[in-house]
């Protein structure tokens, strides 16, 4: 895959709101041939309606958010942190007590 130059202005991009069990989240999105892009905010008691298996990179711009792994183990993700997982390698799922703003990159790369 190659992605030629591109500058993409996040305010231009309309936040799409997927609600969880308790919450909401708001993903502004960039597709790319084999990639996708993401600036994605979960409001205050945001917790997932599902349990994932994708992989990704995730790095916090501000707020903090726990992760639960499928052993019970609970990682939290604090402004200036991130994670990276591939594919298939944790079952995770999200949750955040006072919010939290998101960069996630995911695709074909972490399979």
């Amino acid at each position: 895959m190659k992605i030629p130059f591109q500058v993409t202005d996040w305010k231009k991009i309309p936040a799409i709101q997927h609600k969880g069990d308790t919450g909401s989240a708001y993903w502004q999105t960039l597709e790319l041939p084999g990639l996708r892009i993401r600036l994605v905010e979960y409001s205050k008691n945001y917790t997932a309606d599902h349990w994932c298996e994708k992989g990704h990179v995730i790095y916090c711009l501000h707020g903090e958010m726990d992760t639960e792994l499928a052993d019970g183990k609970i990682v939290r993700l604090t402004k200036g942190m991130s994670y990276q997982v591939s594919d298939g390698l944790s079952s995770h799922r999200t949750s955040s007590a006072k919010g939290v703003r998101l960069f996630i990159v995911d695709g074909d790369f972490l399979k």
